[in-house]
């Protein structure tokens, strides 16, 4: 066995640590449009698709593919010549989504993160972060950081 070999963890633990980051990327991207759009509407605005593209950077095209998908999926719903909806489903996505965004954002606070990189950072932290260190982060939390 060579010194590398024993930094690695046996294959299954080390195969579903990938397994989870793919599933993780493939569900981010789903929770920040319906995080977005619940946020447009709570701000009293319209979820338009010319808004999502502008505020996540990206061209409408993708945000247009993107909503059927959340759609297909039973998460938005679209009127035409109107905004975009949040079902039931979406809505409780959008908010579990913003509790690990608080969670994370909190958490880099208390360590010293300043607040405009602890946001950046909370972005792709969230989608990726296990409940078991979620909980982890909130005790520390309670704890005092």
């Amino acid at each position: 066995m060579t010194d590398s070999d024993a930094d690695l963890p046996d294959a299954e633990l080390h195969a579903e640590g990938f397994r989870k980051t793919r599933e993780a990327q493939r569900t981010a991207l789903a929770e920040d449009y319906v995080e977005l759009i619940a946020d447009l509407i709570e701000s009293g605005q319209e979820a338009r698709q010319v808004d999502i593209a502008a505020r996540l950077g990206v061209a409408q095209p993708t945000v247009a593919r993107m909503l059927d998908r959340l759609a297909a999926d039973g998460l938005v719903y679209r009127k035409p010549y109107r905004a975009v909806f949040l079902t039931d489903a979406g809505r409780r996505i959008a908010e579990e989504s913003r509790e690990r965004h608080r969670t994370v954002v909190a958490f880099l606070r208390s360590l010293g993160v300043s607040a405009d990189t602890a946001r950046i950072d909370a972005e792709g932290i969230e989608h990726h972060v296990s409940a078991e260190t979620l909980d982890a982060f909130r005790r520390s939390l309670a704890q005092g950081g």
